[in-house]
């Protein structure tokens, strides 16, 4: 056994050798630019901070994954099958990167929703019908006021005192800049906190409507309509209608008419990306939107997933399912 011994750990210290060489032979096969392991640094740091799954994502694990997705890089181009393989990592669909240029941008998200474009919709005249689609631009500047004047104009050229409700069609709104919309459906929504933001260590801020304005923590104004309208009849019977193409700004709005008074949803599952997006500008131009927080209605019930609504049905009978309710 003496003689032996020693030969026994000189075989276990030469596989311990040739296990560590190994391991060093794989990793020095890791080659980058210093241009492109910063960045891709800079962008694997922000996520790990601030992304909605910070606490179940193995990060060790996930800059391994992502570093290797982008072995060679030299360039911050080279670098984007490392973002890529990072954003499917995040694991929240909603998650995407815009390049310096604007024009091109990488996703990973594998939900893909669609339902039936909605064309000529009919409804009694003693009933109110406002439709609130997509906007993708800024918050307060002359596009986005035109914007939530335009809802709110839909509303004033309708409003009577004989109405019996309002339809709140939301159906194929794919989302975009949610404050805008907010303000220009204020006027049915009505005042006060509609929803809030939650973040992964439970920190909220809310969203709602005052004043003529959507506003952050019930007072900091985002987008402003000096006249904003005020119905004759405030806080009418509301019904909202929603499609599986219904996704997050538009899962927003969706959310806020949760738990206000006489109000339902008709319609189908909305997308399930009520989530919110929060924009990180990084060192050579480009931005990465990082899911950081869920969606909360006034309740303060989270979501992340579909939208339910209150009652399922078809396009061909929504109308009049949600005109029976009102007039009930």
């Amino acid at each position: 056994m003496k003689k032996t011994l020693p030969l026994i750990c000189l075989l276990v210290s030469c596989i311990f050798l040739y296990t560590s060489c190994e391991k060093d032979d794989k990793d020095e096969q890791l080659t980058f630019s210093t241009e492109a392991r910063d960045y891709l640094a800079e962008i694997m740091d922000i996520m790990e901070n601030n992304s909605i799954n910070k606490y179940t994502i193995d990060w060790s694990r996930f800059r391994s994954e992502v570093l290797s997705a982008a072995n060679g890089a030299e360039t911050i181009e080279d670098t984007y099958p490392g973002i890529e393989r990072a954003l499917e990592l995040l694991g929240d669909n909603h998650s995407f990167y815009v390049a310096a240029d604007g024009n091109s941008g990488i996703s990973a998200s594998t939900i893909s929703c669609d339902a039936p474009s909605v064309t000529v919709v009919n409804w009694p005249d003693n009933i109110g019908y406002v439709r609130v689609g997509s906007y993708s631009g800024n918050s307060n500047d002359v596009a986005g006021l035109n914007f939530a004047k335009g809802i709110q104009l839909q509303i004033k050229n309708q409003d009577s005192d004989q109405l019996a409700g309002w339809i709140v069609d939301l159906r194929g709104n794919t989302g975009g800049n949610m404050w805008p919309m907010l303000a220009g459906i204020g006027p049915i929504l009505g005042e006060g906190t509609a929803g809030y933001f939650v973040d992964p260590d439970d920190n909220r801020s809310s969203w709602g409507f005052s004043n003529g304005a959507s506003v952050v923590n019930g007072s900091n104004q985002v987008t402003f309509i000096a006249d904003s309208y005020d119905l004759i009849n405030p806080n009418p019977k509301t019904a909202v209608l929603l499609d599986n193409r219904v996704a997050s700004s538009g899962e927003v709005i969706a959310i806020s008419f949760i738990g206000r008074d006489d109000t339902r949803s008709f319609g189908n599952p909305t997308c399930g990306l009520s989530t919110s997006n929060r924009n990180f500008n990084l060192s050579d131009g480009a931005v990465l939107y990082l899911t950081s927080s869920y969606l909360a209605d006034r309740n303060l019930n989270n979501y992340g997933i579909p939208i339910e609504p209150d009652v399922q049905i078809d396009n061909d009978e929504i109308i009049q399912a949600a005109t029976e309710w009102i007039l009930e």
